[in-house]
């Protein structure tokens, strides 16, 4: 932009206007600083205005210094207030600074030290000038904090609900101070840290905590401090300042200066008022007055409490303004002791361990209420420590609290245990005087007979009257044992209620004798023992159904067991067949209830084939073995037809399709030709065979062929192999080399590196593979062997 356009004519002129307004602004704050202290010399030197200022004068240019620093000297010595100390621990380490500098540093060193003076001074006195909490973030953050390095300034004020409202900002754009305008309770913030904190927050970088806060996207990086601002041990809001930077460690002389600031803004915020719309609408809080008789209207015992501050304006405890007439002292002292003392010195043990003096002080501080169950109220009553549990409710309703406690009874709670603990247990009491006739019963008790409380209850010598007259031989033995041998006693019967409703009882009874060891009282429960009676009922019938189902299942168990042994004895008559060994294999499960359904067949056949299966049906138990039995003796039926392994067992598939209860199997067969000393065989989801021929063990190829009854009608594929003289073949059912943590290929080449090991014997040679098997699935197991001679 040109400089002699006119726009560019008119920001210079904007430009010089705006920086007349601000010396305009700083030499009228200037000057009030100027005429305070010339009020000072007036008191003090007991001088008129006139020659105060030309004191102020003479003496500021001995001193080498401007009259207005000269003016904030003097201000800063006759307040001695918390400005003057923040000033001095400010000139005190620029002083040690100056002290390791070069002398030409020291001069603008010195300078930069009375410019803070003067800054905090002018911040004071452009904030108390101020008619509004906007008008003083504005000065706060030209005359105190950008010096500091800062950029933005935010003034919170603190609701009773635990809001916050901004009251006022500067260096924030307005779209960014108009969305936060008000935050609702319990939202975590930079600004809320700081107001739970009471030493305030400093954070070196807004975008390492991850909390929200008001202008995050025009500083994300920039380091933040949030210090409370309160004044009397009460907080009214919070001062937030914004750096673009991140904020390395301040030193203290800096955080004791934020923090007088924040003491000059809760000056400013105790007569905030939020403008329409800007959080909930504001209460009308009582006086001390209204707040007594709402104590006095309370059921519970109150206290209205006062601050009281000592003599720097600091909270230093609170004073008992009121007691309402159902207080009531832990110690049992009366309310006129108590009330109108301190809070501490009426209960001195509330400053230590119990809570309650740092929970009035943090209500009267934030004005968030409190509340708590069970707290130890501990008072100091002659030295000695007296406690009480009570629920506590703390509020603060203007300038004070009002503090509510409900004293628990020890005694009533215990009762009001037993009673509950009787209705849970149904145990209703009782005590018989025997020398009046008197007795009493509880309220359970008239409940558990089913008699109304205005009847009469009934004597223990009557009691057999009530029960069951199956019962009354235990009855008698229990009235016998307490009134005649007077020793306590118990029973169990069936009481007969009027209503026509029969309860299972337990009664037990103590006798109470006199020093003559006279018998006098005897007390007792009854405990109605009805639902632990059908359970105990419920329970033997349950163990004895259990009984019954465990001896049917073991006799199903060792029928299928007789059944599978029938069939398939474990010791096996070998077979013969010329130049042929045959050897066979069974090994049940170790659990009996896991028999199951695995099956293998060797014989000769008609034709001087020899047929040679093994097969799985799925399942276990007695169903399992009868199907087993099914299919081993159609097979064997079938094969006398002359038809090959294939077309057996598409008929043996007919056969398994039909049979009732959807079972399924699986199986391999084979016919040895001994004349040509080859096997033709098909298999049905079955492992294939192993040959072993020299030291090598290798599975036959796969035939194609689905497992027996999945489909009415199926084809199975058949293969022919040549053997050879000294070869081995092996079929097996899964339970050989089934393992739950492995996979059916590794199991078989567990199986194969076995089988290569074969010794002389063929039966040798079964038993080792048997012994060696890695499976652990409990299964039954066949297996079936051929060596070729």
């Amino acid at each position: 932009m040109s400089p002699l356009s006119p726009v560019g004519r008119l920001a210079a002129t904007v430009d010089r206007l705006s920086r007349e307004v601000r010396a305009a602004q700083a030499e009228a704050e200037g000057r009030a600083l100027i005429e305070l202290a010339k009020g000072v010399l007036v008191a003090r030197l007991g001088c008129g205005p006139a020659q105060a200022a030309r004191q102020l004068a003479e003496l500021a240019e001995q001193s080498q210094v401007t009259p207005l620093e000269f003016a904030v000297d003097v201000i800063n010595q006759a307040a001695r207030d918390r400005m003057s100390e923040v000033t001095d621990a400010f000139l005190a380490a620029t002083a040690a600074a100056e002290a390791e500098k070069a002398e030409q540093a020291e001069q603008a060193d010195q300078q930069s030290a009375d410019s803070a003076a003067v800054r905090l001074r002018a911040a004071e006195s452009g904030a108390l000038a101020a008619d509004d909490t906007q008008a003083v973030a504005d000065a706060l953050l030209e005359q105190a904090l950008r010096p500091l390095g800062a950029v933005a300034v935010a003034i919170w004020a603190a609701g009773s609900d635990g809001s916050l409202t901004l009251a006022g900002s500067a260096g924030f754009s307005a779209a960014e101070a108009t969305r936060w305008r008000y935050v609702p309770p319990d939202v975590a913030t930079v600004a809320r840290r700081g107001l739970t904190e009471r030493a305030g927050q400093w954070i070196t970088s807004l975008a390492e905590t991850g909390l929200p806060s008001v202008g995050r996207h025009q500083y994300p990086d920039g380091g933040r401090a949030a210090v409370p601002a309160g004044t009397g041990g009460r907080i009214h809001g919070v001062l937030e300042i914004a750096w673009p930077q991140p904020l390395p460690e301040q030193p203290p002389q800096v955080v004791r200066q934020v923090e007088a600031l924040a003491e000059l803004c809760a000056h400013t915020l105790e007569t905030y008022t939020p403008p329409n719309g800007a959080g909930p609408e504001p209460r009308v809080l009582p006086d001390a007055a209204e707040l007594m008789d709402l104590a006095d209207g309370l059921h519970d015992p109150a206290l209205v409490l006062v601050p009281h501050l000592d003599a720097a304006g600091h909270l230093a405890d609170f004073r008992i303004q009121h007691v309402n007439n159902r207080f009531l002292d832990p110690a049992g002292r009366p309310r006129a002791v108590v009330g109108g003392a301190l809070l501490l010195e009426a209960y001195p043990m509330a400053a230590g361990d119990s809570e309650l003096f740092r929970s009035v002080e943090r209500v009267y501080a934030t004005g968030e209420s409190f509340r708590a169950r069970r707290m130890n109220l501990t008072a100091l009553v002659d030295q000695v420590p007296l406690s009480a549990i009570a629920d506590i409710s703390i509020s603060r309703h203007g300038n004070a609290v009002l503090l509510i406690w409900r004293i628990e009874d020890e005694t009533a709670r215990l009762a009001s245990l037993l009673q509950h603990a009787q209705r849970l247990g149904r145990i209703g009491g009782f005590e018989e005087n025997l020398l009046t006739g008197e007795i009493t019963w509880n309220g359970q008790l008239f409940d558990l007979y089913g008699r109304p409380q205005t009847s009469t209850p009934v004597p223990l010598e009557e009691l057999a009257a009530h029960a069951h007259p199956d019962d009354a031989v235990p009855i008698g033995r229990f009235l016998r044992t307490l009134l005649h041998h007077r020793r306590p006693a118990s029973a169990a019967f069936r009481l007969q209620r009027p209503d026509g409703v029969t309860r299972h009882v337990r009664v037990v009874a103590e006798p109470v004798l006199d020093t003559d060891d006279r018998l006098l009282v005897v007390r007792g429960a009854y405990q109605d023992i009805s639902a632990q009676h059908w359970t105990e009922v419920a329970l033997a019938a349950t163990r004895d159904q259990l009984a019954h189902t465990e001896q049917q299942a073991v006799e199903r168990a060792r029928l299928t067991l007789q059944l599978q042994h029938a069939i398939m004895p474990p010791a096996h008559t070998p077979l013969k067949v010329p130049d042929l060994q045959v050897a066979v294999r069974y090994r049940p499960a170790e659990t009996e209830q896991l028999v199951g359904g695995d099956w293998y067949d060797a014989v000769m056949l008609p034709n001087r084939m020899v047929l040679l299966c093994v097969g799985d049906v799925a399942g276990h138990g007695i169903e399992a073995a009868t199907s087993m039995v099914v299919l081993r003796n159609a097979l064997r039926g079938l094969a006398v037809t002359g038809a090959g392994p294939g077309q057996l067992l598409s008929w043996l598939n007919i056969v398994v399709h039909h049979l009732t209860g959807g079972v399924t199997a699986t199986a391999v067969c084979g016919l040895y030709d001994p004349a040509r000393r080859t096997l033709r065989w098909a298999r049905a989801g079955h492992l294939p065979p192993v040959l072993v021929r020299g030291p090598e063990a290798q599975p036959l190829p796969l035939v194609r062929g689905m497992l027996l009854g999945a489909v009415a009608e199926a084809v199975y594929e058949e293969d022919e192999v040549q053997l050879a003289a000294e070869d081995t073949l092996l079929m097996y059912t899964d339970g050989l080399i089934e393992r739950r943590d492995r996979s059916v290929e590794e199991s078989l080449t567990h199986l194969l590196s076995s089988a290569r090991l074969s010794p002389r014997s063929l039966d040798q040679h079964l038993d080792r593979l048997l012994t060696y098997s890695r499976s652990d699935t409990d299964d039954d197991t066949c297996l079936v062997g051929i060596r070729v001679g």
